[in-house]
């Protein structure tokens, strides 16, 4: 309580100097008011119809009533969620392209997915800017949208006035780029400049198939650019690629006075650090441009799932597995995942490149040599296979289709095929109504012999209680000293760039929508859930006390999220958020400043 005071009476100095700057918008009485509260539809100062009209008429894109998708699916199959609508509400492409459409349903007595007032699709960084107006004018809750993959929420809000950049289009490769305002200073680099509504399916195609650069992005396909880079973003070569965040160059983003500012190291050089990973509650971004990198030949995965007898042969196979990894895996060759499970299953499904399958397969002979010896204690959970494939048709549709349907699922509307996919695996996060979910970066030191039988425990005994997976793609421990130092210069919380691996611990229940007869979650049964998630992760709480969490998957519920999120950072991201953003436009849960506004983010605490 004490470092919450603290807080408030640091933000509430800065609040009353910064306020001065929205003259322009509104007069200075009406911004304490907003300084305040919301207005909602039921309150006499919500917008007047003939008001509603004036935005929209100015406005290049079009002002909408907010759908949310299972409405119209389940209208559109007499009123019920039957076999087909389920498939459809299982399309995060589908999902994305109705406003009020987010990837989650909802978290366990934390939110459920309700659509917003109105939605403003942008055509313009100036159109974005005229909502802003719009918005402050009538002191209006307000939403940003991108791929809605936000586990937190953060992208949806009852009474709102949701911006979505969905018609934000445009990639452009660049042989040399140089930051505005930083020539001379910064030498130019490979780069690719990315519209924030575009998704990373068309980013991949775009760089590495069609221009045979490697660029960093996010694993789901489905995803966001621009919100995406705001928290951190990790995908499955992260090791080799570092942080989406720390390979942005440049943003253009429009601040919550409308001003539509172009941030790198040389212009807004505070503001470009905390849209680095700081969470996305600086303003709406609607142009990123990303360094890109020399792609690999050959980029591939592979799939194995072992079987012990018992617990204490699950436990030999766990500190086994772990030995191995800090002598194979920790390093910009590999990434992804391995999971431990209360039927004593270790799965494994890791990424790697550089390697043909003969390589990659050398490198697991001395592990699974020592497995296959042991017959008795262990046996085969999942066959052993690999995928290796120039690095150029990784995210190639035609090149999957032809030759891997079996991973991936494809986007049909209307019986065609729109070209996008997104991976088998993905389709479980789809429309899942969240019980828990808990992430530790876990430190290398866990992994040296000393620590490694704590490790171990911690691993064995939370599988007890809930699957428990270590991704080693996010956290930057045996990545290259390059990516390393890059990641330094991010919001990012800074036990991630030492860190071998995030452990995750998460659950929920698929197809449940809250509010739809008869399909509401099982809530006794995800309040167990949660309380299983919660008592398997304290095990990781016990033995790196000091690690963080990822912002973006974290839990819901977590009391201390400023320390989980960013630690040491957030005092400066909290300075930066009260120069930029004075009001708290911008609010959403566990973003920087909220702990100021209630949990709808409509009323000032």
């Amino acid at each position: 309580m004490k470092r919450r005071n603290a807080l408030k009476a640091g933000a509430s100095a800065l609040l009353s100097a910064a306020s001065v700057g929205f003259s322009n918008i509104r007069s200075s009485s009406q911004a304490r008011a907003d300084l305040m509260k919301r207005v909602r539809p039921s309150d006499a100062a919500w917008p007047k119809p003939e008001q509603w009209k004036a935005l929209a008429d100015s406005l290049e894109g079009t002002l909408e009533d907010c759908v949310r998708p299972v409405d119209v699916i389940m209208a559109q199959h007499g009123d019920a969620l039957d076999d087909a609508a389920r498939a459809e509400l299982q399309n995060p492409f589908l999902i994305q392209d109705f406003s009020g459409g987010t990837q989650s349903a909802g978290w366990l007595d934390g939110w459920v997915a309700q659509p917003s007032a109105h939605v403003v699709i942008p055509r313009s960084a100036q159109d974005i800017s005229k909502a802003i107006t719009f918005a402050h004018e009538h002191a209006l809750r307000l939403v940003v949208k991108g791929g809605a993959h936000s586990y937190l929420g953060q992208s949806n809000a009852p009474d709102s006035l949701m911006i979505w950049t969905r018609d934000l289009k445009g990639l452009t490769i660049h042989d040399g780029f140089v930051p505005q305002g930083c020539g001379g200073k910064i030498a130019p680099h490979p780069a690719v400049s990315v519209a924030s509504g575009e998704k990373f399916v068309s980013l991949y195609d775009f760089v590495i198939r069609q221009h045979g650069r490697y660029v960093q992005g996010g694993g789901c396909t489905s995803v966001g650019v621009g919100g995406h880079l705001q928290t951190g973003g990790f995908g499955s070569y992260s090791k080799y690629g570092g942080m989406t965040c720390a390979s942005l160059l440049e943003a253009e983003i429009v601040t919550a006075d409308g001003q539509i500012r172009v941030v790198n190291e040389c212009q807004n050089p505070d503001l470009f650090w905390a849209i680095k990973g700081g969470g996305a509650g600086w303003g709406i971004t609607t142009r990123v441009t990303l360094a890109t990198h020399e792609l690999p030949a050959l980029l591939g995965f592979m799939v194995h799932g072992i079987k012990a007898r018992d617990e204490d042969t699950f436990r030999t196979l766990t500190a086994k597995f772990l030995g191995f990894a800090r002598e194979n895996l920790i390093n910009p060759t590999w990434g992804e995942q391995a999971s431990f499970t209360s039927d004593n299953v270790l799965s494994i499904q890791m990424s790697f490149q550089g390697l043909d399958e003969k390589q990659a397969a050398a490198v697991w002979q001395p592990f699974l040599a020592w497995v296959a010896e042991r017959k008795a204690d262990y046996a085969v959970a999942d066959p052993l296979r690999f995928i290796v494939t120039p690095a150029r048709h990784w995210w190639d549709f035609e090149h999957r289709k032809a030759h891997y349907p079996e991973t991936i699922r494809i986007d049909i509307r209307s019986g065609k095929e729109t070209g996008r996919f997104w991976w088998n695996g993905n389709t479980s996060e789809v429309g899942i109504f969240l019980t828990g979910y808990e992430s530790l970066w876990l430190p290398q030191r866990l992994l040296e012999e000393s620590g490694a039988t704590a490790l171990t425990d911690a691993l064995v005994n939370a599988s007890r209680r809930y699957v428990t997976t270590l991704h080693f793609n996010k956290g930057l421990g045996g990545a290259t000293q390059a990516r390393r130092e890059e990641a330094r210069k991010t919001a990012v919380h800074p036990s991630a760039i030492d860190a071998f691996a995030l452990v995750i611990i998460a659950g929920g229940q698929i197809g449940k929508f809250p509010g739809i007869k008869g399909e509401d979650p099982e809530y006794s049964a995800g309040r167990t859930d949660a309380q299983n998630i919660s008592t398997a992760f304290a095990e990781f709480r016990r033995i790196a006390p000091e690690a963080g969490s990822y912002s973006s998957e974290m839990s819901y519920h977590e009391p201390d999220w400023q320390k989980s999120a960013w630690g040491e950072n957030y005092g400066r991201l909290l300075e930066i958020k009260n120069k930029y953003d004075p009001d708290g436009f911008f609010t959403g849960h566990h973003q920087v400043g909220s702990e100021f506004w209630d949990a709808g983010g409509f009323e000032r605490l």
